[in-house]
């Protein structure tokens, strides 16, 4: 009986002396692991991003493989300032382009023979932010006669903004990369510093390039690209080397010289001269209403960055010397499509519309 009390006591004794552990145990444990997380929280950053670097491409036929270095980024969860993401941070994927076109506008009566004229930028009407809209800016001296340095050759200076795309190789409906960039007078196509090639945020491979223009038709590739990271891919649009998708897509300037259409004065990737909703009407409204045109004259010329204005001399003009409707006239004419001479025919942009 003594015994059996004691044992009792002794049981009582041990089984809280080992509770007693398991709790000190258990508030180590805490501690342990709330420092060693806050080690790694104060000791490396973290970043929301998906993993695009690393890797390689291969394509055969239809199918083409991606592969990547660490997983692919396929969560992320966040609390305050700390979000988490699965996967690693790396720098981007990206090819060089060498792309070059002729805008028809400011190539119908070029001071120099073989380039384009300049007239808005030489006139101070090249904003600095893009017409587009992935919010680029560049540096107003971009637009120096001579570029940032003044020293650079004429040929080099600035016409305008233009809008450059990368379409999938086995869909070219499928946009992968879309940017704005800056057109030089002989027709190459840069980045914002206005002098050097283009980059675009894609995996090495095979792309359909698209360049379009505010006031102009756009034009695609008529096959794809294999566009690099370690050279810029020549892709040029203004020679008839380089075939394009569909039909007309660019217009016959002379001398082996191909440039887009210009006349899609109301951002309708259309150009037509009479009938509804045509390109003309819109110059005829904006001149009328432009308040410097006091005396609501017809022939008036209004100034400035305008769609209106579709040989790009600065100056928009519906009726009048010089007219800007008379550009859209004579291109619907002698359109090759237009076999009926319709003065209602619609000059119509070839390029798919992207996914």
């Amino acid at each position: 009986m003594n015994l059996t009390k004691k044992n009792h006591n002794l049981s009582r004794r041990f089984g809280k002396h080992n509770k007693n552990n398991l709790n000190v145990v258990s508030k180590q444990l805490i501690v342990i692991t709330a420092l060693f997380f806050s080690t790694i929280l104060v000791g490396q950053s973290i970043y929301k991003s998906s993993i695009d670097a690393g890797g390689s491409s291969a394509s055969n036929g239809n199918i083409q493989i991606v592969s990547t270095i660490g997983e692919v980024n396929v969560q992320e969860s966040s609390a305050g300032n700390i979000i988490l993401s699965e996967g690693f941070v790396g720098k981007a994927f990206e090819v060089l382009l060498d792309t070059k076109i002729f805008l028809q506008g400011p190539f119908l009566n070029p001071a120099i023979p073989g380039l384009m004229n300049d007239n808005l930028r030489s006139l101070g009407y090249m904003p600095t932010n893009t017409p587009y809209n992935d919010g680029a800016t560049v540096a107003a001296s971009v637009f120096n006669t001579g570029g940032t340095s003044g020293s650079g050759l004429a040929q080099d200076d600035i016409v305008d903004w233009v809008w450059v795309e990368l379409r999938g190789a086995n869909d070219n409906t499928d946009l992968i990369n879309e940017k704005s960039a800056l057109l030089q007078r002989d027709g190459d196509i840069v980045a914002l510093d206005g002098i050097s090639d283009l980059v675009m945020t894609a995996v090495p491979t095979n792309y359909y390039v698209v360049v379009k223009h505010r006031n102009h038709l756009g034009a695609m590739t008529s096959a794809s690209f294999g566009l690099t990271e370690a050279s810029a891919t020549a892709v040029d649009l203004k020679s008839n080397g380089v075939s394009t998708f569909g039909s007309n897509a660019r217009v016959d300037m002379g001398l082996g010289n191909w440039a887009l259409w210009t006349g899609d004065t109301n951002s309708v990737s259309q150009s037509r001269f009479s009938g509804a909703s045509n390109s003309v009407n819109v110059i005829k409204d904006f001149v009328l209403s432009d308040p410097a045109n006091i005396l609501n004259l017809i022939t008036f010329g209004s100034t400035g960055y305008l769609n209106i204005d579709v040989n790009m001399d600065g100056t928009g003009k519906f009726s009048g010397a010089n007219n800007d409707s008379n550009v859209i006239k004579d291109n619907v004419v002698a359109h090759s499509g237009n076999v009926l001479n319709l003065i209602t025919y619609t000059i119509s942009e070839t390029v798919p519309t992207k996914n």
